[in-house]
């Protein structure tokens, strides 16, 4: 038998854990978050690419934002295309925004023989770096620097590198056109 000071303390530790118990049960039943169902059943209609493409962080932030607005002319997903849009419309009770299929451009008109070369990189072949490190090999220091960031990037496949031009290449049927918030498309480099 367990007696004298050991016996204490194990009974005042178990006695604690139950308190603690009780205390942080009504703690999490008081601070419960009700979330709306149908949050779930918009995402599961979603592509579940979690590309955020349509501005927001994941299928799972564009479910909540399309459950949540009265409106969805501003919220849509350009991975699912107006058919998905057009079922969780049909969901929610609202009517479902109309938007012409769109196609990343690629605005960059200088191949590897109209652009000046002021230098030779010779480092990790990643736009993002050469970006950093300086305004890349041309004399542009807006156009396509060819390292294939937007290709690596395309969950699609719809990007390649032209190894003539340097400049990347759009297929037009597996493109999706991420468009962002701020109206351009993730694909697309601007420039010249």
């Amino acid at each position: 038998m367990i007696s004298g000071v050991l016996g204490s303390t194990i009974l005042t530790l178990c006695v604690i854990g139950v308190i603690a118990a009780v205390v942080l049960y009504f703690v999490a039943q008081k601070f419960k978050v009700h979330e709306d169902p149908r949050i779930d059943a918009v995402e599961g209609m979603l592509p579940g690419a979690n590309c955020g493409g349509c501005g927001y962080p994941g299928c799972r932030g564009l479910a909540d934002a399309l459950v949540g607005s009265d409106d969805l002319s501003s919220l849509y997903c350009t991975a699912g295309g107006a058919e998905t849009m057009k079922r969780i419309a049909e969901y929610l009770g609202k009517g479902a925004p109309e938007k012409e299929p769109a196609v990343a451009v690629v605005r960059c008109n200088g191949n590897c023989e109209k652009r000046p070369r002021t230098n030779i990189y010779d480092g990790a072949a990643s736009c993002a770096i050469e970006a950093t490190l300086y305004g890349g090999e041309t004399g542009c220091s807006y156009g396509c620097l060819g390292g294939g960031d937007c290709v690596s990037v395309c969950a699609f496949g719809a990007l390649s590198i032209d190894p003539r031009s340097g400049l990347p290449v759009v297929n037009e049927a597996l493109c999706t056109a991420f468009a962002r918030k701020e109206g351009k498309a993730a694909g697309s480099t601007s420039g010249a």
